[in-house]
């Protein structure tokens, strides 16, 4: 059985640990500046930063997806920017994932949002697949970072 849940700040040992999760599958864990401290600070507060969604299956910590805010002076509204979407691999054959999303698709609509955004690494066929599955629409776009 799935459970999707809110994440609270007594989460913040297991999302640190999905997010090391993801970037060790991406082979990115040198990218991964953010800690624990931070985390709590920056998404458990009056004014959080970002929300997070934890997936349980059968009561075992099965994935995550953690989203910020966004407004596009485009469509002259707010948007669901989503950060990461990762399950264990040991749970992504049991719709982890898929519920993970209609999830953040109701926190969207009980907002009246009507519009989530993301970014995949072209090269994760299967993830691309898994978004198709979905219905939505990829676009490309080059994506820019400036560190300094």
């Amino acid at each position: 059985m799935i459970k999707i849940r809110e994440a609270t700040k007594g989460d913040v040992d297991i999302l640190y640990n999905m997010i090391m999760g993801i970037a060790k599958f991406h082979d990115h864990e040198e990218f991964v500046i953010t800690d624990k401290q931070k985390m709590l600070s920056a998404g458990f507060n009056e004014n959080p930063k970002f929300g997070a969604l934890i997936a349980e299956f059968n009561d075992e910590v099965a994935g995550y997806l953690s989203y910020t805010w966004n407004y596009s002076i485009w469509n002259g509204s707010e948007y669901m920017n989503l950060d990461d979407l990762f399950v264990w691999e040991e749970y992504r054959k049991h719709k982890v994932g898929l519920n993970l999303m209609q999830r953040a698709k109701e926190i969207c609509s009980d907002k009246a949002i009507n519009m989530i955004r993301w970014e995949v690494e072209t090269d994760n066929i299967k993830a691309i697949d898994f978004y198709n599955r979905l219905g939505v629409t990829m676009k490309e776009k080059g994506l820019f970072r400036w560190d300094f």
